[in-house]
């Protein structure tokens, strides 16, 4: 008999995409107030619009999991690799941009994540579409990141 209650996957994948933003941000937090007295693109927006715009993307890509998950058959699918991998590169990309200051190798990371995002969007796609068009946020943000990154990588190093 299937379970009639799927809020638990919901919880889960949301919860741990937004304590893998969290995790980052601590790690990454004095590197972080640092970066903000360094030359940036004049587009670059205040740090709250990060934390918000972060919080809302990391939100979008747990319920975009949690629909592959349970979509039939119900389980983890080879599409959560992609889930992972981007999870990962979001934890991996502050350390190395803001904590480490290694400006290209966080553009080089960036560049794996903008390949990862698509890949996911056509992983996606054939399970579910909703889940598909849930991470068109966060590839689209991740191609403005990549501006800014390669921004101050040329104003800074």
């Amino acid at each position: 008999m299937e379970r009639k209650n799927n809020f638990w996957p919901y919880a889960i994948f949301i919860v741990l995409s937004l304590l893998t933003g969290g995790l980052a941000t601590l790690v990454s937090m004095d590197g972080m107030k640092a970066f903000q007295y360094l030359p940036q693109s004049p587009l670059t927006p205040p740090p709250v619009v990060f934390s918000i715009v972060w919080s809302v993307l990391y939100i979008l890509m747990g319920v975009s999991a949690a629909l592959i998950y349970v979509a039939p058959p119900r389980g983890l699918k080879d599409q959560h690799l992609f889930y992972t991998g981007t999870l990962l590169l979001n934890f991996l990309w502050p350390v190395l941009f803001f904590a480490l200051g290694l400006r290209l190798a966080a553009l080089v990371t960036l560049l794996v994540m903008l390949a990862l995002a698509i890949g996911t969007v056509l992983r996606y796609r054939p399970v579910s579409k909703p889940a598909s068009w849930l991470q068109l946020p966060y590839t689209l943000w991740l191609c403005f990141a990549f501006y800014l990154n390669l921004t101050a990588y040329q104003l800074n190093g």
